[in-house]
């Protein structure tokens, strides 16, 4: 028995369905995106290893695919193993997000970039994750990203634009959670967690949603159980508010705060950015619900202010997330750039989406009799992509021609042309008939 062939694991293959389904959505996206103001750009696949893991990709630089050097001898593979470091092998690696390679993308072409850049990149990405359900070794991600905006105007645009564009898709019951970073070191700084403990504390309180108030608590612990009694304090606090999400306004807010944080002008400023954002998003017509969301970490540790994540009731994951990363750009120009992003999880969206229907689309097959000649198939089929018709595919009758009419609808075509002698000299006179179930 031959053995089955699948692509390698973590990756898939789409059929026609599914990659129109995909594209459809793509280019819903693209044109949301583009209708507010996002020039889209694109970058290599690859980048230089050395920036793939230069610490601005955090957990998932671990995960990049590495490409190994050309021409590599012995004495190479002697070194590396002897060093105990394969990435010596590799002077390459396959881009595992989009926003390392626009931080690189902005840095190279600074010059010839206006002074505030609206970026749109929509592309696959690769991470050496463990396959599951949800999660792949090659998916695609949708980002926007606004450089050089120092104010809350970038995170505006970023929410006003990803609201509409989920709205577009028919997800507009998602809820966007807000946080900011700023708040998040102010709350461990009050608990009693010491600078150094932060990194660890805050990938404990990203779990929350996995191993609940009890098990981030426990968790805390084994690194400072005085500080971890503090934070459980305000966890448990949160839980209940949560729930519903926590309304943007200054008073609610500061009020689900513990109390010395209510009192520190640092903080107040923090909250009311985040007000000034909501405000402005709700005036600029965003539907989407934002929510105060006071344990929301994000994963990725260059993340230097307002952070924020999308979620949709019938998703167990976000469906969107980002943030300000105002270091990352200057790792490479060596001076700070300001920069704000969103990313679409595609993804997990490609399931949810609710598209409207298409419509005027047109997707036509034509039937010829099994003598028709090339050249008078050739002929009949440019005449009727010329009219204007979505698809047009052409097809030889076979003897059931029921069979081929329920596989033609199963593939999207909408109508039927069933093409005589008559119609190679006037094309203009093809009946066409709906096709059931089409």
């Amino acid at each position: 028995m031959a053995s089955q062939i699948t692509p390698p694991r973590g990756m898939r293959d789409f059929l026609p369905a599914d990659k129109r389904r995909r594209e459809r959505i793509l280019g819903t996206i693209r044109e949301v995106y583009t209708r507010h103001g996002f020039d889209e750009i694109e970058t290599p696949v690859v980048e230089d290893a050395a920036r793939l893991h230069s610490g601005l990709g955090g957990d998932n630089e671990k995960l990049s695919f590495a490409v190994m050097k050309r021409a590599l001898d012995g004495e190479a593979l002697a070194a590396a193993a002897e060093a105990g470091d394969p990435l010596a092998l590799s002077d390459l690696g396959l881009r595992f997000d989009l926003t390392v390679p626009l931080a690189r993308f902005v840095a190279t072409h600074r010059g010839t970039l206006p002074g505030v850049f609206r970026s749109l990149q929509m592309a696959p990405v690769w991470r050496a994750e463990r396959p599951q359900k949800g999660r792949y070794r090659q998916f695609v991600q949708c980002d926007i990203d606004i450089i050089g905006e120092p104010g809350a105007l970038a995170e505006v645009e970023l929410l006003v634009a990803s609201s509409a564009a989920l709205v577009e898709l028919g997800l507009d019951n998602c809820t966007i959670r807000v946080n900011d970073r700023r708040l998040l070191t102010a709350l461990l700084v009050h608990c009693g967690f010491a600078e150094s403990e932060h990194g660890a504390a805050l990938i404990t309180i990203d779990k929350l949603d996995k191993i609940g108030p009890e098990g981030v608590a426990a968790e805390l612990a084994t690194l400072n159980a005085t500080a971890a009694l503090q934070l459980a304090a305000a966890l448990a606090t949160w839980a209940p508010l949560l729930e519903t999400g926590i309304r943007l306004d200054r008073a609610t807010v500061l009020t689900s705060l513990p109390g010395a944080l209510r009192e520190d002008p640092a903080v107040v400023e923090v909250v009311e950015g985040m007000v000034e954002i909501a405000d402005a998003a709700f005036a600029a017509g965003a539907s989407i619900r934002l929510v105060f969301d006071p344990s929301l970490v994000r994963g990725m540790g260059y993340y230097t202010g307002t952070i924020f994540e999308a979620a949709h009731p019938e998703s167990g994951s976000s469906v969107g997330g980002g943030g300000r990363y105002d270091g990352m750009i200057g790792r490479f120009l060596g001076q700070d750039v300001p920069a704000c992003g969103f990313s679409i999880g595609f993804e997990r969206i490609v399931d949810l989406a609710q598209l409207p229907d298409s419509g005027e689309e047109r997707a036509v097959a034509l039937l010829f009799d099994k003598r028709a000649s090339v050249a008078d198939i050739a002929k009949v089929k440019g005449a009727v992509v010329r009219s204007g018709a979505s698809r047009v595919r052409v097809a030889k009758k076979p003897k059931n021609v029921r069979g081929l009419l329920a596989s033609l609808a199963e593939q999207g075509f909408t109508h039927v042309a069933h093409v005589r002698d008559e119609h190679v000299a006037a094309p203009e006179t093809l009946s066409f008939e709906a096709l059931q179930g089409s």
